[in-house]
């Protein structure tokens, strides 16, 4: 009897610098309605669902603080919980952590049906920058805000093997790899990517080839389910990739995304099918 799960990518559109926290929750939360409407039980937010893409900034990281989350959930947040509760629904959640100690980390947060937690990711593959380089049309000094994790864990979720990964994260072979040897049948993983590519513009045509090609190489290679879901469009000027995934261990496209705002993407995993 083959062991369905069905998942949705909730692919987002811009969030501007001006909007606010209930704001940005509510799409979320109207996001994970609708997907409960389509018999989803997974649902997947992008990397950094909660903000606008703050590393295009500049700043004393101080003053980065309103980016960043203390708790989760918090009072924003808490009525998301409440409502993934409600439905049965799970979902993954990225956002910027800053712990009580002071570190900051580029979080994918994955709570179950009943609203628990599941686990915690740190991105381990911070790209960019980390000081101010004038020769950018805009700044990606992600080096400068977060530290990296240093595991890529899976756990037993959703009667399946899940992992998670974020945006950069998904361009090396080795984040697939170590989630592979341990069993994973589902890579969940969110991202937020510029068109532009200021060290190589000749790569800008390519992105979201490069987004597919990663995806694809490393469901098949690895015999998993790979989610990747974008946060895309025009935000604060800069034109980001929405090109959101769910691709089968075969390497094999399932579903994609059509527009550039926020939008589902549901497929029906087979998990069967990784053996």
């Amino acid at each position: 009897m083959a062991r369905y799960l069905t998942v949705s990518a909730a692919q987002m559109g811009p969030i501007h610098r001006s909007d606010n926290r209930n704001d940005v929750v509510e799409r979320l939360i109207n996001l994970l309605r609708d997907a409960a409407a389509q018999n989803a039980e997974l649902v997947a937010f992008p990397e950094l669902a909660l903000t606008t893409f703050f590393p295009r900034w500049v700043m004393p990281v101080e003053d980065a603080d309103e980016f960043y989350e203390t708790e989760m959930p918090n009072d924003y947040t808490q009525p998301l919980w409440d409502e993934a509760a409600r439905l049965g629904v799970g979902f993954t959640l990225g956002y910027a952590l800053k712990t009580e100690d002071n570190h900051r980390y580029n979080i994918y947060h994955m709570v179950d049906k009943r609203g628990q937690d599941v686990g915690i990711y740190r991105k381990v593959h911070i790209p960019g920058h980390q000081e101010y380089e004038p020769w950018r049309e805009f700044q990606h000094a992600e080096r400068r805000y977060f530290e990296p994790g240093d595991d890529f864990p899976v756990w037993n979720a959703f009667d399946a093997v899940v992992g998670m990964a974020i945006c950069n994260d998904r361009r090396w072979s080795e984040t697939y790899r170590v989630m592979g040897l341990r069993g994973v049948e589902l890579i969940v993983i969110g991202y937020n990517t510029p068109l532009h590519y200021a060290p190589d513009p000749s790569q800008d045509a390519l992105q979201g080839f490069h987004n597919a090609l990663v995806a694809q190489s490393g469901a098949y290679q690895n015999g998993t389910f790979v989610v990747v879901v974008a946060k895309g469009g025009v935000e604060e000027g800069v034109d980001s990739l929405s090109d959101t995934l769910v691709v089968a261990p075969s390497g094999e496209i399932l579903a994609r995304s059509s527009t550039r705002a926020d939008e589902l993407v549901v497929a029906d995993c087979d998990l069967d099918w990784c053996r």
